[in-house]
């Protein structure tokens, strides 16, 4: 009797909390999804990554083809940055595919820019490689001169709270909001720890990739003890496996089979949904998200966009996400009007949604960008390709 008891428990539990799983926007906005982020979080992870890795077996990316026309984007590429005091627009990306095509890796100005007009945000596509050439992966370049970055903790990811800064973004930040994007795993399987609001909510290991946010609201991307170190300067540190660029080249081992330094989850072969973050000499920040990338993929199209170090942040089609904002500075916006990077991204209403639990990223016009000056002193960089 004891035993049907405890049968009949553990299979209520189970079976209660699948159903609950399945009604949870942010456990992801497929059935597939939520079930599978339900398994992991009920101590059937191993069985949730056989099983995916054997559907990407099954269901590899296609082969071969030619993206649709317009996939390299649209917009101004005429730049007129001023002297001084602001990073110059980056170079065209080259691209991963054999022969480019028309148009890819020519950035496109992006975004709201300054009251002066001058860009924080440009954005470019490319092949994610020389095989599957259908597919297009998006690369958003920020400068932290015009933008200001923010980390926003959720009570899933990393856990526990409450935060200063958790979704929904409320209107008086969206005022000045220009981007919002994906942070890095479940802490569970990020194998590196958490810090923000003068706390440390997860340890944070020495030798893990790290993403920076300093008070002043730069941005940097380092191995935790050596590239960046804890001071009073650090607003928060978010850590997610190891480096995959450093020194301006993707690291050694990238290709091998569940490594933990990259991700025991789906490993680093497989091509799949996936993003990173990295940083230019110069201080900009780079991200790359989109389809069909490897983790080498992800860390050459990384480096060919000028990151010195990289690191990938989550994968999956579901937690890809970039949104780009546009509009008057000082109006007030939401998801609905946001733009994703790419075809195929979810939805950029998750970060004005009170059930989004996950930490996330954004980059807002710094303050000093808001109101127009007399000064018309600039140097033009000018390119008239377009996709």
């Amino acid at each position: 009797m004891a035993l049907l008891l405890a049968t009949v428990t553990i299979f209520g539990y189970y079976g209660v909390t699948l159903a609950l799983a399945l009604t949870n926007q942010s456990y992801g906005s497929s059935i597939a999804a939520r079930v599978a982020e339900w398994g992991r979080s009920h101590g059937i992870g191993g069985f949730v990554t056989w099983a995916e890795t054997e559907w990407y077996r099954l269901n590899p990316p296609k082969k071969g083809g030619a993206p649709p026309q317009g996939s390299f984007g649209s917009g101004p590429t005429a730049v007129k940055v001023p002297l001084g005091g602001h990073l110059p627009a980056p170079a065209p990306i080259k691209s991963p595919a054999a022969h480019p095509l028309p148009g890819e890796g020519v950035w496109h100005i992006a975004g709201r820019e300054t009251a002066n007009g001058v860009p924080g945000l440009y954005e470019a596509f490319v092949r994610p490689n020389a095989v599957n050439t259908s597919y297009v992966v998006g690369v958003a370049w920020m400068d932290p001169t015009v933008l200001r970055a923010q980390l926003y903790s959720g009570s899933y990811i990393p856990g526990g709270g409450p935060y200063k800064y958790s979704a929904p973004i409320t209107p008086a930040a969206s005022t000045t909001l220009v981007a919002a994007f994906n942070a890095g795993f479940r802490m569970q399987d990020a194998n590196g720890g958490y810090y923000t609001d003068g706390r440390i909510i997860k340890p944070l290991r020495v030798g893990a990739a790290s993403v920076v946010v300093f008070k002043d609201g730069t941005m940097t991307v380092g191995q935790w003890g050596s590239d960046v170190k804890m001071s009073n300067q650090v607003a928060s540190v978010r850590q997610n496996l190891d480096l995959i660029v450093e020194n301006g080249k993707a690291v050694p081992g990238l290709a091998a089979q569940n490594s933990p330094k990259w991700g025991i989850t789906l490993g680093g072969t497989f091509n799949v949904w996936r993003s990173g973050l990295g940083v230019t000499k110069d201080g900009a920040l780079v991200y790359v998200g989109g389809p069909a990338l490897s983790i080498s993929d992800l860390a050459n199209v990384l480096v060919r966009a000028g990151a010195v170090r990289a690191m990938q942040l989550d994968i999956n089609t579901g937690w890809v996400q970039y949104s780009i904002f546009n509009g008057p500075i000082g109006t007030p916006l939401n998801g609905s009007t946001a733009v994703p990077l790419l075809n195929g991204m979810e939805s950029p209403t998750r970060y004005f949604a009170n059930w989004w639990n996950r930490d996330f990223f954004t980059m807002s016009l710094r303050g000093n960008e808001l109101k127009k000056t007399t000064s018309t002193s600039s140097s033009a960089t000018t390119s008239t390709a377009k996709g």
